[in-house]
């Protein structure tokens, strides 16, 4: 998909999606510390309107406290963005954040294994969906 990122279309909802995916990543044991609707602010802020969009901030404490543990800064790195949108054809795409394209900025072989691991789990919740 990208240098960071992969995903995939879905067939189903907006609202859906984002229940399906938050049901995925808590089974693989992260949970949502942010959710933000990017559209809303879109409107709020800047009265444009746009297709539904949502970045989900994920985090894994194990593996986050791991990663801080090692990195002190890595905080700079996280969450896991996650993003579901819908695009102008209401086709819904779910979007992960590659974790090993991100963390080998940190240029350390534990982030990278820990990276790897995350990005197992990640691919996991993709194709749960």
């Amino acid at each position: 998909m990208s240098k960071y990122g992969f995903g995939k279309t879905v067939d189903m909802s907006f609202e859906d999606a984002i229940a399906h995916v938050t049901q995925a990543l808590q089974v693989e044991g992260f949970g949502i510390l942010a959710d933000i609707d990017v559209a809303g602010a879109m409107k709020k802020k800047l009265n444009q309107d746009m297709p539904p969009y949502r970045i989900l901030g994920a985090c894994n404490p194990p593996l986050a406290h791991r990663a801080l543990e090692n990195e002190p800064s890595i905080g700079l790195l996280l969450p896991c963005n996650v993003v579901v949108r819908q695009d102008e054809a209401a086709t819904v795409h779910v979007e992960f954040m590659d974790p090993n394209a991100v963390l080998e900025l940190v240029n350390k072989p534990e982030i990278s294994q820990l990276a790897s691991e995350v990005r197992q789990k990640l691919e996991r919740v993709l194709q749960s969906l």
